[in-house]
């Protein structure tokens, strides 16, 4: 039996809808993705589209229903599981039977395969052929994984005629629900740091627990930007008796989707602790898991669990993708963004990939149009800014908010209020007009955009699924929002899926032949950058706290710049490009030294 993963890649959750359907279309190839399961609405609608498409049986779940966001969540996972399974079926009939499809199904796999190499063999040995690969692929073909992602802050409150529902109908909490009672063995991704409130709530189910040969139904993966967090986080749950099966660690700024910027760390050396304390991790929650699995009388594994480490956020070649594999010993590797560009892989309308084939690094940005506070990576030039543009030019701002999926400021209703809706841009906007006689133009027009920026990422971020589906979207014109990572700026045009996972294994080239640089170095710069920006954007009062944040930022920065020269200096990677680095490298410490970073006035 192969126990490796089929491959060393996933295609992690991208918005919520990008990859609301990736397992169906990718899964039986052996290759994991994500699907986001926070917004029901568009989960309700996919499973009817799928159930109609493949004649199942799977009914529409009313919002009048007692707790439907959960069984919303619950059936469409039912059915991913009822579909993947029957494609997964078919398709391994299909490669045994088939030469040809067996054949383009092996150039799909890493040239370290062991299933490869089986195949291979099967092959070479001329007599059975058919029959030995049939026992061959049932022994050892699994299909991808259907995990889910949760984003640990949107979990509003919800109401019900005025009252206050109980805690466990809150957002995340109904989709942590809606996933522990589904059939499917997979994985759960927590997202955006750590809701101590909802990681207590996963006690609740059994499937999170380890049964009496250590299998794990639902695991736990925590995303998380450094080994610190990691740590916390780990021991915190672990003290339920609860397991993390896999930390994703992801880039702090070259990623897509929110963008949580580290306190100047940067991806290498974060990978470098990982890598040399990863066993601390794993004894650390071990020990802590022991003790509460004992006090609450369930099974005890004797050993730690396999615990898994792996990596995201703008690797763009092979050699990078090798590099990362080789250097840190991770597990697989996240390649997100250039996927928008497979269609596949996601779900994607044909406006939006033919924006993002052509977009160039320019057009890519950090924004600011998250009603959640964080920095948006967005592309210029979607429909939704160009809808935008038009509203704000007859003087119309915010959205209707159908959704309130982010409601959750509360400064002007305990139910929440979205900062991307026309009610609060209004309130917003007409605090800012009794005021402006106070204030220079220039104030007034910054605090005017910092109101107005936000917009309705909920109708925006799922629209591209509906159109590329031909699904009736209802409602206010919102257009499509799309959040990729700046790395796709490297990447000009559609490609098949086998295109796309023959470029990851090195086995051609899909990159245009223009200048790019090395990963650490791209996220390098967005830090750098960042820290300007950060001090020639203050507006309000300096502060001891605000200069002491700024000064480790810029010392783990250099931190960074010099392990990086050493790594650089020693690896037996990128030895074209090694000159490069190090010039680019002096650059950065001399754009540093060049930020001044302020001081209170004595």
């Amino acid at each position: 039996m192969i126990n490796k993963p089929l491959h060393s890649f996933h295609i992690p959750v991208m918005g919520l809808s990008y990859t609301i359907d990736s397992p169906i279309r990718v899964a039986q190839y052996g290759i994991s993705s994500v699907i986001s399961i926070i917004d029901d609405e568009i989960v309700e609608k996919m499973k009817n589209f799928y159930s109609k498409k493949f004649n199942l049986n799977y009914f529409g779940i009313s919002s009048k229903t007692e707790d439907y966001r959960a069984k919303r969540i619950t059936d469409y996972l039912d059915m991913m599981d009822d579909i993947v399974t029957e494609k997964f079926e078919s398709f391994k009939d299909e490669i045994y039977k088939n030469t040809d499809a067996l054949k383009n199904f092996m150039t799909m796999l890493p040239n370290t395969s062991e299933l490869k190499d089986g195949l291979q063999n099967i092959m070479n040995q001329g007599d059975s052929i058919a029959l030995n690969i049939k026992n061959f692929i049932e022994k050892n073909l699994t299909p991808g994984s259907i995990d889910v992602n949760i984003m640990t802050k949107v979990d509003k409150d919800n109401y019900r005629n005025n009252e206050q529902l109980p805690v466990i109908y809150n957002d995340a909490h109904a989709s942590l629900r809606g996933f522990a009672q589904s059939k499917i063995s997979s994985s759960m991704v927590l997202s955006a740091g750590m809701n101590p409130r909802l990681y207590s709530y996963i006690e609740e189910f059994n499937d999170f627990f380890p049964d009496s040969n250590n299998y794990i139904k639902k695991k736990i993966i925590l995303k998380v930007s450094d080994f610190r967090s990691a740590m916390i986080q780990g021991n915190f749950l672990a003290k339920k008796g609860l397991w993390v099966s896999e930390y994703r660690v992801e880039s702090g700024l070259n990623c897509g989707g929110h963008a949580f910027a580290t306190e100047g760390l940067l991806l290498g050396p974060i990978m470098e602790e990982f890598r040399l304390k990863k066993n601390e991790l794993i004894s650390s929650a071990h020990s802590l898991m022991i003790k509460a699995l004992e006090q609450k009388e369930k099974y005890v594994p004797t050993e730690p669990l396999e615990m898994k480490i792996t990596v995201q956020g703008g690797v763009g070649t092979s050699e990078e993708h090798d590099f990362l594999l080789e250097n840190y010993q991770v597990d697989s590797i996240g390649w997100g963004s250039p996927f928008l560009l497979v269609p596949e892989a996601t779900s994607v309308d044909r406006e939006t990939r033919d924006l993002l084939a052509k977009s160039k690094q320019n057009d890519y940005y950090l924004s600011n149009i998250s009603p959640l506070g964080v920095p948006f990576n967005t592309v210029k030039g979607t429909s939704n800014e160009i809808l935008k543009h038009y509203k704000e030019s007859k003087n119309k701002f915010g959205s209707s908010c159908p959704k309130k999926l982010l409601a959750l400021s509360k400064e002007y209703s305990p139910e929440g209020i979205c900062t991307a809706s026309k009610k609060y841009q209004d309130i917003k906007l007409t605090d800012l007009e009794a005021v402006k006689s106070e204030i220079t133009q220039k104030q007034f027009e910054s605090r005017k955009k910092e109101i107005t920026d936000k917009v309705c990422l909920c109708v925006g971020l799922v629209n591209s699924a509906y159109l590329e589906q031909g699904i009736e979207i209802k409602g206010e014109k919102q257009g499509v929002v799309v959040c990729p990572g700046p790395n796709l700026a490297y990447f000009d045009k559609e490609v098949s899926l086998s295109e796309m996972i023959q470029h990851i294994y090195g086995n051609r080239n899909i990159l245009p032949e223009t200048e790019r640089s090395n990963m650490f170095i791209n996220e390098l710069k967005m830090y750098v950058d960042h820290l300007r920006k950060e001090i020639l954007d203050l507006s309000g009062e300096l502060t001891n706290s605000q200069i002491k944040k700024w000064k480790a930022f810029k010392a783990n920065l250099f931190e960074g710049i010099a392990y990086y020269e050493t790594l650089f200096r020693t690896t037996s990677f990128f030895v074209n490009d090694k000159n490069k680095i190090q010039k680019q490298l002096e650059g950065f410490k001399i754009n540093l030294d060049e930020i001044v970073i302020p001081e209170l006035q004595k």
